[in-house]
């Protein structure tokens, strides 16, 4: 079998759509491995292209998850400051 016959995902589209609507930075990490799969497969290194493949995935889903976890955080500690700051100003009695 030839070695650029065999698909390896390059996940280059949830890597870009990660990055515009999630987290830039992990997701421009995504992007940078992500454009390297097709180079790696085409050059017989399957190996090296599935590893690349893996770190493009990874990076993208973390880049996915970041979003939901920052608006947590976000409403957890805005949320606790306003609650905090209408005690402390006898709002709520």
């Amino acid at each position: 079998m030839n070695a650029s016959a065999e698909h390896v995902p390059n996940y280059l589209v949830w890597a870009i759509l990660s990055t515009l609507f999630c987290c830039l930075p992990l997701g421009i990490v995504s992007i940078v491995y992500a454009t390297q799969v097709d180079g790696r497969r085409l050059a017989g290194d399957l190996n090296g292209a599935r590893e690349l493949s893996h770190k493009a995935k990874m990076w993208a889903i973390y880049s996915a998850i970041s979003l939901p976890v920052l608006i947590i955080l976000w409403f957890v500690f805005f949320g606790g400051l306003a609650t905090l700051g209408s005690l402390a100003s006898g709002g709520m009695r």
